[in-house]
């Protein structure tokens, strides 16, 4: 933690620096606009960066929520990338300056650049508009990501989970899983449909959902439940709540009206079909062989409300089962707690939304939110314990994804080692 502290002020005191030097060349950038040279201008200006930077360490080491913390980074960030993308021009037309003053002084005569026509944009004048219309590319990014209807662009992923210890009577039996709903967020019924029958065109055996179906109140689900009630398996779907299923981010009159609120979201699982598993398990019985599907209330390191996770409880009369497979919503659960428990074969969480934002491709995967989760898209492994992260079915604070777009998983269990670690030895 003390490493991470240390880069992030490391950042933004460079921040803060070359704000310096930025706001001379937003100033040239914006020359005809008289109130650009004014000092309100440079107020504004310093106000909005230190206020950026600042609320980006507030949100990194003060006890926050993801989602207050995953706004403010990826404000910073985009903040950051529309400073670097201006900074080039800017150096390019000193560079050039430079360069025409040195030769003014060795020839000892004055240059004087001329229009090719009246219309002609002098050279500085082009080069810092060219840096404004750089510098936009962000935002208009973030725009596109509102407007062009990705948060409903939902992308299949497949992957082969290699389980030594499978029953054989379980060997490629298809396993799918969604996470993160967030059905507050919604407005576009027939996207949602169409996701769900994505999913069941994949014709799946059993059905995983890691948690958080509303953003804060049951009733959220009212126009949704017989959307989501379409969602079957002929094994079953097995779900699990996620830290906003709880009310905890609304200030609720008494403790009795949030203790409602969570009994209807309990009885909408129940509703839809949903087998919602709360520190406790279930033996999944095919050919007469079985595993066990472990289920935890939400637990997180970053919690800014108390964990109700209980492994203890939900791993208690598994020790026959051969393979467990826990659903967690946090992924910061697994290396906090999980992996001191090498019975239980693969986690399965969700919670990060891969803050909506990032670069996510075969080779490749990278977003803010890798600087707060360490595990947050995707597959990891340690040891024989493996991990997998979806990047949540809806969206949460930002309307849209730019990037890291709505996930449903579906895995392949395979009954033996994985063929690439077994190269690797």
């Amino acid at each position: 933690m003390v490493k991470e502290a240390f880069t992030i002020i490391l950042i933004g005191c460079i921040v803060l620096a070359a704000d310096t030097y930025l706001i001379k060349g937003l100033r040239a950038a914006l020359r005809q606009w008289k109130f650009s040279r004014s000092k309100a201008f440079s107020i504004i200006y310093w106000s909005l960066s230190v206020f950026i930077t600042g609320g980006l360490f507030v949100s990194m080491f003060a006890e926050t929520g993801l989602a207050i913390r995953s706004a403010y980074m990826l404000i910073f960030f985009l903040f950051v990338l529309t400073k670097a993308l201006f900074l080039p021009f800017m150096l390019a037309d000193d560079i050039r300056r430079w360069i025409k003053r040195k030769n003014q002084k060795l020839s000892n005569t004055e240059i004087i650049e001329k229009a090719a026509s009246p219309d002609a944009i002098p050279r500085s004048d082009f080069l810092m508009k060219a840096g404004l219309l750089a510098a936009s590319i962000p935002m208009g990014g973030m725009i596109y990501g509102m407007v062009s209807g990705s948060a409903y662009d939902y992308q299949v992923k497949r992957r082969i989970l290699y389980l030594p210890n499978l029953p054989k009577a379980f060997d490629g039996l298809k396993l799918g899983q969604i996470s993160d709903i967030h059905s507050g967020s919604f407005h576009h019924n027939k996207a949602i449909i169409g996701g769900v029958d994505l999913l069941l065109r994949e014709k799946p055996d059993l059905i995983f959902f890691t948690g958080d179906l509303v953003n804060m109140f049951a009733f959220e689900m009212r126009h949704y439940q017989d959307i989501f009630s379409k969602v079957k398996a002929p094994l079953g779907v097995f779900s699990s709540l996620g830290n906003h299923d709880y009310g905890d981010y609304f200030d609720w009159p008494d403790e009795a009206s949030r203790q409602r609120n969570f009994n209807d979201l309990v009885a909408t699982h129940k509703n839809m079909g949903w087998d919602l598993i709360r520190n406790d398990h279930r033996r999944l019985k095919v050919g007469g062989e079985e595993i066990g599907i472990l289920g935890v209330e939400n637990w997180g390191k970053l919690n800014s409300y108390p964990n109700r996770g209980r492994l203890d409880l939900a791993i208690k009369n598994t020790d026959d089962l051969p393979v467990k497979l826990l659903l967690s919503h946090d992924p910061s659960h697994w290396r906090a707690e999980v992996l001191q428990h090498p019975q239980i074969d693969v986690m399965f969480a969700g919670h990060t939304h891969g803050m909506q934002f990032g670069v996510r491709t075969e080779n490749f995967e990278w977003s803010p939110i890798k600087y707060i989760y360490k595990e947050w898209a995707g597959l990891y492994r340690e040891g024989q314990q493996q991990l997998y992260v979806n990047v949540g079915y809806g969206f949460l604070g930002y309307p849209g994804r730019l990037g890291i777009l709505p996930e449903i998983t579906i895995f392949e269990l395979k009954a033996s080692a994985d063929p690439s670690l077994q190269k690797q030895a």
